[in-house]
């Protein structure tokens, strides 16, 4: 099913110092994975460092997708996540997992779901239409338009449980490992 595309703005300054917008229309990098068909990564910025450097005019979502940022970058992205089981090869988890450069964060031990991973990160993650379950080691929540979740470095996977997709920001801060 089609989504509505992601417009990004992203401003910055003239030869003159003034503010403009520099950017406007969809993101450098949107990717689909194969293995699970509507799975839709928006890459719309990054930062390296912090405090975030703000100089300069290269498009920092100019990029491979990785799942999680540098230890003091952040990644900010939206995903559209299908509903659950839109595909049956079994891999699906390891295939995602693989083709974002993220092998080392899938919880291979979990039997809750093939998708429980965890990240180096804060994650805020604000669920912009349908609906979808924040899955934990113990326990679940279902989360609706509107609904934001911090995630703190824990093992988790996401579920959509209807017959609709659901799109979800998510804003990722590096941070120490636990």
């Amino acid at each position: 099913m089609a989504t509505k595309p992601v417009r990004r703005l992203v401003t910055g300054h003239d030869g003159a110092g003034r503010s403009v917008i520099k950017l406007d229309g969809p993101p450098p990098t949107i990717m689909q994975i194969p293995a699970v068909p509507g799975l839709t990564f928006y890459e719309l910025w990054e930062t390296k460092t912090s405090p975030a450097d703000n100089s300069g005019d290269e498009d920092a979502a100019d990029r491979p997708v990785h799942l999680q940022p540098e230890p003091i970058g952040s990644i900010f992205r939206i995903l559209d996540i299908p509903p659950d089981g839109v595909s049956g090869s079994g891999n699906e988890a390891t295939e995602v997992f693989s083709a974002i450069g993220a092998d080392h964060a899938l919880d291979s031990k979990s039997d809750r779901n093939a998708f429980m991973h965890k990240t180096n990160s804060v994650d805020y993650a604000i669920v912009l239409s349908g609906e979808i379950w924040a899955v934990m080691d113990k326990g679940e929540v279902l989360m609706k338009q509107g609904d934001v979740l911090v995630q703190r470095g824990t093992n988790h996977a996401w579920s959509v449980r209807t017959k609709e997709p659901c799109r979800i920001a998510f804003i990722l801060i590096g941070a120490k490992p636990r």
